[in-house]
């Protein structure tokens, strides 16, 4: 199901130059808040939660996870150069496989490490809030890049899709209408990082199992349609 070859191409092409620095700015932005927010208020349990909760989880990772897992297969099938690995005796769902590990991958490294240098930082892991938002970056940016790799199979505009739905459905729906908190990734992640703190500092609208369900759910669904959708897709010059 992993092929090096696909990994090698996908890593290449997120890791480029220009889109490493745009992965770059945010975690940059986030240790640098951190670094002018413990200088002003030492260190604080309910200021590091929320610097965590209100920008490294809200913000940061959903806006990785559109990069890394839209960037991952869009631009490919944008400017055709996915049917070199169509014309390969590769199985669809192999080539979506790999890249979803790929995407997580990149995710994860440009989301959960920073998230937890910035939890050191900010209160040095006290009441083990560095770990729990660290948990949950790893757990969010597993179900963002399956959510963000199909957007990319399916829409030439899956960039826009997927800040929408990170930019507008999490951050501002998610905030005002309560039904919508069910519905976000958010959320779900959040559910896990009030299991490990274990206190009020990180709350979740969503129960512990209730998220992992979802979690699994979302992130099995979205890779296996994205596979079905690969083997249908109708390349620019084709159509």
């Amino acid at each position: 199901m992993y092929d090096p070859t696909v990994a090698r191409l996908t890593y290449r092409a997120l890791l480029g130059r220009r889109r490493a620095l745009i992965l770059g700015a945010l975690p940059l932005l986030l240790i640098v808040l951190s670094v002018a927010v413990r200088g002003l208020t030492g260190a604080d349990d309910q200021t590091a939660a929320n610097v965590l909760g209100g920008f490294a989880i809200a913000t940061m990772v959903p806006i990785i996870g559109v990069i890394a897992g839209t960037g991952a297969i869009g631009p490919e099938i944008d400017d055709g150069s996915v049917v070199y690995l169509l014309s390969k005796p590769l199985k669809r769902s192999a080539i979506i496989f790999t890249k979803l590990i790929v995407a997580i991958a990149v995710t994860m490294v440009f989301s959960a490490v920073p998230t937890l240098i910035a939890g050191l930082i900010l209160n040095g892991n006290g009441q083990q809030i560095a770990v729990a938002y660290t948990v949950a970056a790893l757990v969010s940016s597993i179900a963002y890049s399956a959510l963000f790799l199909l957007l990319g199979t399916v829409s030439r505009h899956a960039v826009v899709f997927g800040l929408v739905y990170a930019l507008v459905w999490e951050a501002l729906f998610g905030s005002l209408v309560p039904g919508a908190r069910t519905l976000s990734v958010q959320q779900w992640s959040l559910a896990v990082a009030h299991k490990i703190t274990g206190g009020d500092l990180v709350t979740s609208e969503v129960g512990l199992p209730t998220a992992t369900v979802l979690l699994v759910a979302v992130t099995v669904l979205a890779t296996w349609y994205a596979g079905q959708k690969l083997r249908t897709l109708k390349l620019a010059g084709e159509e």
